[in-house]
C-alpha cells in the first residue's frame, strides 16, 4: 500500500482554557510517527478527535484515502487503538473478552490471534486486572493485529513501563511495521523511546503542531537551540527541554 494511511487537516477542538488550533500532519504507509509533547499539550485530545472519540469542530481526517467520519465503520476495521493505562472488562479472563472482541471483526484471525498469544507469552486464563502494563499492551496489540490492522493509534503506550519493558515494546513495533505492512502513530512524552524507533516526528505545544517532518528533517529544523557549547545534532529530549523552556521565560517576561 503506498501514499498516506492517515491524513490530519485543519483540526480543531475547543474545550475552556484548552483548544487543539489547525492540526495537520500526515502518515506514510509502513512508518512510525512519534506525536511528542509535554503532558497537556494537546496528544490524547488529537488522537481522540482523529478517532472521532470526542467530536472536532473543524477539520478532516482521511484514512486509507477516505473520509474517516463518512466511512467510519469501514476505516476501523483496518486500525488497531492502544491507550495506555486502558481498563476495560478488569475482571473477565483474556479468553472472554477476545470473544467479544473478535465479533466486531470481519477479517478476524484466529491462527495470527493465537500467534501473538504465544509470541507475547499472555495467559488467556488470567483476568485483565491481573496483568501488569507492558502485558496489558501486548494484549490489545495482539487484539489490533489479528484483525490485519493496517494502522495502529497508540497513546502513551509505554507510559509507566521500566526501561526494559519499553525498549521492548518499540522492538515489537519496529517489527510489526516491517513484517504487518502497518503503520503506526504512537503518542509519548518520553522522548527517548523515538530517538531510534520512530521515522516521523510531529510535535505538538499547547494544541498547535509546532513541527511535522521525517526524523532527519525535524531535527535539522531546530538547530537554531544550539549553543556554541553544542556538539552534533540536539537530541529530540533536548529540542523538548529547550522549546518548552523559551516559552516559560517568554510567559515570564509578560
Amino acid at each position: 500500500m503506498m501514499g498516506n494511511v492517515l491524513c490530519v487537516q485543519n483540526l480543531c477542538k475547543h474545550y475552556p482554557g484548552f483548544a487543539l488550533e489547525n492540526v495537520s500532519f500526515c502518515l506514510g504507509s509502513q512508518r512510525i510517527m512519534g506525536l511528542i509533547g509535554r503532558n497537556g499539550a494537546g496528544k490524547s485530545t488529537t488522537l481522540k478527535s482523529i478517532l472521532n472519540m470526542v467530536s472536532p469542530e473543524s477539520g478532516s481526517v482521511k484514512m486509507f484515502q477516505k473520509d474517516f467520519r463518512q466511512y467510519e465503520k469501514e476505516c476501523k476495521q483496518r486500525i488497531g487503538v492502544v491507550f495506555g493505562g486502558i481498563d476495560f472488562y478488569p475482571l473477565k479472563k483474556l479468553s472472554v473478552i477476545t470473544a467479544v472482541i473478535q465479533k466486531f471483526y470481519t477479517d478476524w484471525d484466529q491462527e495470527q490471534y493465537q500467534k501473538y498469544i504465544k509470541r507475547f507469552a499472555l495467559d488467556e486464563s488470567k483476568r485483565f486486572k491481573e496483568l501488569s502494563n507492558g502485558m496489558k499492551v501486548k494484549y490489545l496489540l495482539a487484539l489490533a493485529l489479528s484483525h490485519h490492522a493496517k494502522l495502529l493509534i497508540l497513546d502513551e503506550p509505554t507510559s509507566g513501563l521500566d526501561p526494559v519493558s519499553r525498549e521492548e515494546l518499540l522492538h515489537i513495533f519496529r517489527q510489526i511495521v516491517k513484517n504487518e505492512n502497518c503503520s503506526i502513530l504512537f503518542s509519548t512524552h518520553i522522548t527517548s523511546d523515538l530517538d531510534k524507533g520512530a521515522d516521523d516526528i510531529t510535535y505538538i505545544q499547547n494544541g498547535r503542531v509546532l513541527q511535522s517532518a521525517d526524523k532527519n528533517t525535524f531535527l535539522h529544523s531546530f538547530e537554531y537551540l544550539k549553543t556554541p557549547e553544542d556538539k552534533g545534532m540536539l537530541t529530540l529530549e533536548e529540542i523538548m527541554l529547550r522549546t518548552e523552556r523559551s516559552e516559560w521565560d517568554e510567559d515570564a517576561a509578560v
